[in-house]
């Protein structure tokens, strides 16, 4: 079962890299195609979705490379592995828009100050070529079903784009329509404040895993029952939670049983239940347990730091 869960996460990260190489190929001509019509329209949005544009190609090619070294395997000191590549992918993912989003805000407050006249039809075009771009790379992402958080970043990147374009398209026809300059600029303001509660969240998500604070819905005290409830187990100490990267929750328990369990399972069979026990009910592949007879419970007792 271990095996064939640890094949679909492989063949799963596989198909993430494919998604993320199509997103990358599709925003660098976008990018391209929206610094043009930025120079050509004098669009301030434009400009903005452009830079934004030329963070999410960097952020993907970042996610690309952290997913590509997740799969090396780790050095005598690397236990683990190198899966928390992604998650320092992600957290830097967090760090550009927040950036972004500054850039934004300062940029578009200069313009409603003193605004500046924009080709309206040429920039609605462009504004548009993106937001169908931005809607196809959306649907190439949202077709994973990895969790992955490395791949969340650069999905809430090109979900930012999609915005920022419709943004554009919708200040151009009101300068097209109304003449109204100071659309450009507060279409600018607004992809800074949709992008930044999804930088947050995303910020908070990633320094959770960093953190090794137990993964969401992962509940201790549910878990420490459970495996109390087990024949023969009469106490679960130093529980530990983690997440090695997402969709990787991993747990560590020291767990007493009655030497009549012992004598009637064994070791190994003992470990065997516990392991059945957290896969089956809290879905976590990857736990260590060390098994300790009533006997050393005084020794435990003594080894206690508080």
């Amino acid at each position: 079962m271990g095996h064939d869960h640890d094949h679909d996460h492989a063949a799963g990260r596989a198909a993430d890299r494919g998604r993320l190489r199509v997103v990358l190929v599709v925003t660098l001509v976008v990018m391209a195609l929206e610094v043009v019509g930025a120079i050509v329209t004098g669009s301030l949005a434009l400009f903005a979705d452009a830079g934004h544009m030329a963070t999410d190609a960097a952020a993907v090619v970042l996610a690309l490379g952290a997913s590509y070294v997740a799969t090396l395997r780790g050095g005598p000191r690397s236990t683990f592995g190198l899966h928390r590549a992604e998650i320092l992918a992600a957290l830097v993912n967090a760090l550009v828009l927040l950036v972004v989003c500054g850039y934004l805000a300062w940029a578009g407050i200069s313009r409603l100050a003193e605004p500046v006249e924009v080709d309206a039809g040429p920039m609605v075009l462009f504004a548009l070529v993106g937001l169908v771009a931005n809607g196809g790379s959306l649907y190439v992402l949202n077709r994973s079903d990895t969790g992955s958080l490395n791949l969340r970043g650069a999905l809430n990147e090109v979900l930012a784009d999609l915005l920022g374009s419709l943004l554009a398209v919708l200040a151009g026809l009101a300068i097209l329509l109304w003449g109204f300059d100071r659309a450009d600029p507060i279409a600018s303001l607004a992809i800074a404040a949709l992008i930044l509660p999804r930088s947050l969240v995303l910020l908070r998500e990633a320094s959770l895993v960093l953190l090794e604070v137990a993964p969401a819905g992962l509940d201790l005290d549910d878990v420490r029952t459970h495996l109390l409830e087990m024949s023969g187990v009469v106490d679960v100490h130093d529980l530990h939670a983690w997440t090695i990267t997402s969709g990787m929750p991993s747990l560590s328990a020291h767990v007493t049983v009655t030497q009549q369990a012992l004598d009637e399972h064994g070791v190994g069979g003992i470990l065997d239940r516990l392991s059945e026990c957290t896969a089956e009910h809290f879905d976590v592949r990857h736990s260590t347990f060390q098994v300790e007879p009533e006997t050393h419970q005084e020794h435990e007792d003594l080894g206690e730091v508080h």
